[in-house]
């Protein structure tokens, strides 16, 4: 078997589809990335990257704050469709049903029917050509309480959280190792 050589381009598969909210109470909206990731540790950052043409970059890069709202299975639809709706055009809160939540340390409203939500404060922006990124500290995180277990962890094999891969959503599947356990000693 042998690779075939492509040209380069954005194939590192999957990756997160999440459900960023943005704005305040009063005036928000929803804007679908599957461009996030972790960047640090301590302090905590994560990033996001938006096309400048895109609604909800002006809100972002004003208000210099945002939120990550990680998606389900249930959620697919809603997803993609605040994905490919317009935030200018249409209330995707109201149009899609879903639920404003009161943040803690943000003004951006949480999404309620998100299993865990990533409350964001821009560091810094970076553009770099067709998107611009928002790199920012992890203020706090907000967790379903139905998925943390009674030894208080969060339980994220019950959240059937989806991932993005080649233009498609993709549920994640059974847990298939932990960190560390490739060196770990047997027990005899």
């Amino acid at each position: 078997m042998s690779k075939v050589m492509w040209k380069g381009g954005t194939f590192e598969y999957p990756i997160p589809a999440a459900m960023v909210s943005c704005g305040d109470m009063n005036k928000s909206n929803i804007i679908t990335v599957a461009w996030t990731g972790i960047i640090n540790t301590d302090p905590a950052m994560v990033y996001i990257s938006v096309r400048p043409n895109r609604y909800s970059y002006n809100i972002i890069k004003e208000s210099k704050e945002f939120v990550i709202n990680l998606t389900t299975e249930s959620l697919a639809y809603k997803t993609d469709w605040c994905g490919v709706k317009s935030g200018a055009n249409v209330d995707k809160f109201k149009e899609m049903h879903l639920t404003k939540e009161k943040a803690n340390l943000v003004k951006c409203p949480l999404i309620k029917e998100s299993p865990v939500s990533l409350e964001c404060k821009v560091k810094q922006v970076i553009d770099l050509g067709s998107h611009t990124m928002f790199m920012a500290e992890v203020l706090c995180i907000d967790a379903d309480e139905k998925y943390i277990d009674e030894k208080g962890a969060f339980d994220i094999s019950k959240c059937k959280l989806i991932a993005y891969a080649n233009g498609g959503y993709y549920a994640l599947g059974k847990k298939v190792g932990k960190f560390g356990y490739s060196v770990r000693k047997k027990k005899k």
